[in-house]
């Protein structure tokens, strides 16, 4: 690797940190601590990265020639070794005379091996911040060689409130009472509820064209190429069929079937490990039924797509299941970031409840629309026979546009539009 080139793309990233205009996410880091950001292609890890130089800049503890920033998609280092590693430090020190930058490694995991040097780096009192786009560096072998010197943050699109405030819209008190703000809500929901949260699609006038091109990249480069997927063919229809039943819980069984059907063979166990490659990618998520035996827990589960906006590639008139969705996905990110111990399931035992929250006894069903009689009596019927039974949960109805409290059986059930459900 050539040392110039590494001292020329420290030189421009330098210049960049200090111009560029970043809205605030809320994530915060602390400065004596090391992180590793991990989350889906596009989700605004390097922007995170960003948020964390500039505020030791504004803040007055680091300069710009403090902050060693590498993007290792850069593709003049693309064929960069773990060995050749240390040549990075090599060249800021030639530049610099800071002896202990804080150093931003993004997307390392391109590099085999890379959890020695950044091993290295702590143990030699560097604060690092690192990303990558795979779960797989939450694997225990990678936090064994890490040496717990690392704390692990997952980074998702935007929230519905973040992409409101990307819009320009800061919720006053009380604001859904005013017809404006209500209206100018909703309005942002239409287009945040098909078109999802990644920040960089926000401002693209063919939204689609670009969730398009961003999905090909995550299926060839962070499934196929990097699990050196044999089929991409079968994955992409497992891509399609699990789109096709996002609201119904999925039995390896059936899926190795839907795939035989089409005239392809493919074994249970390698159809399994083409779900988790998604999974780790970030592509899917997944949840167990809460009265599945443990055995079945992992083989019979809801799967969700981690942004909306890429599950509506594959949909046709699918607001159902975009809403669905999209509950599943503020859940899992709630699940996931919350410092409280929180687990997400489905409910199935001979009554169906869509999501179901034990430690904080709640339980929630989504219906587009619950005007319809029989979508009534299914929905809510089912919710109301649960609440009868764990007498200890609330319960709660996400619509599209329907606000009311039901009163049934001696339960109560708050029925809550989606665009107002996302902001409590």
């Amino acid at each position: 690797m050539n040392k110039q080139i590494v001292k020329t793309i420290i030189g421009e990233k330098m210049q960049e940190i200090e111009s560029l205009h970043l809205l605030q996410r809320g994530m915060e880091f602390e400065d004596n601590t090391s992180y590793v950001l991990i989350g889906i292609r596009r989700a605004g890890k390097s922007y995170t990265l960003y948020q964390d130089m500039q505020k030791h800049i504004i803040e007055g503890k680091a300069k710009a020639e403090d902050i060693l920033y590498i993007n290792f998609e850069d593709e003049r280092i693309a064929s960069i070794e773990s060995e050749e590693l240390g040549l990075i430090l090599d060249a800021y020190f030639e530049m610099f005379d800071q002896k202990h930058p804080l150093v931003y490694l993004d997307g390392i995991q391109n590099v085999t091996g890379w959890e020695k040097f950044a091993r290295r780096l702590t143990e030699s009192k560097f604060r690092v911040m690192i990303t990558g786009s795979n779960a797989k560096m939450l694997s225990h072998d990678i936090a064994t060689t890490l040496g717990g010197s690392y704390i692990a943050r997952e980074v998702f699109p935007f929230s519905f409130r973040e992409y409101l405030k990307s819009h320009g819209i800061e919720l006053e008190c009380n604001w859904e009472y005013k017809p404006d703000s209500r209206l100018s809500v909703i309005r942002h929901f239409r287009e945040y509820f098909y078109n999802g949260g990644f920040a960089e699609s926000f401002d693209k006038t063919n939204k689609r064209e670009w969730l398009t091109s961003l999905y090909q990249k995550i299926v060839m480069g962070d499934i196929v190429e990097r699990n050196k997927v044999r089929n991409s063919r079968i994955l992409r229809l497992l891509a399609r069929k699990l789109a096709d039943s996002v609201m119904q819980p999925t039995s390896l069984k059936r899926l190795v079937n839907i795939v035989k059907s089409t005239g392809d063979t493919v074994s249970q166990m390698v159809l399994k490990d083409y779900l988790d490659y998604m999974e780790d990618a970030y592509l899917t998520f997944s949840i167990p039924n809460l009265v599945s035996p443990l055995s079945e827990q992992q083989t019979l589960v809801k799967r969700y797509f981690t942004d909306n906006g890429i599950l509506n590639l594959f949909l046709y008139n699918g607001e159902t299941k975009l809403l669905e969705n999209l509950v599943a996905i503020h859940l899992d990110h709630l699940y996931r970031n919350t410092k409280e111990e929180l687990r997400l399931f489905y409910y199935n035992k001979g009554i169906e409840v869509d999501f179901c929250i034990p430690e904080q006894h709640l339980a929630i069903q989504v219906s587009y629309n619950i005007d319809d009689h029989d979508t009534y009596e299914r929905e809510v019927g089912s919710l109301t026979r649960f609440l009868n039974i764990y007498k200890d949960y609330r319960g709660v109805v996400v619509t599209w546009d329907t606000e009311r409290q039901i009163e049934n059986e001696n339960v109560r059930i708050d029925v809550v539009p989606c665009w107002k459900w996302l902001l409590q």
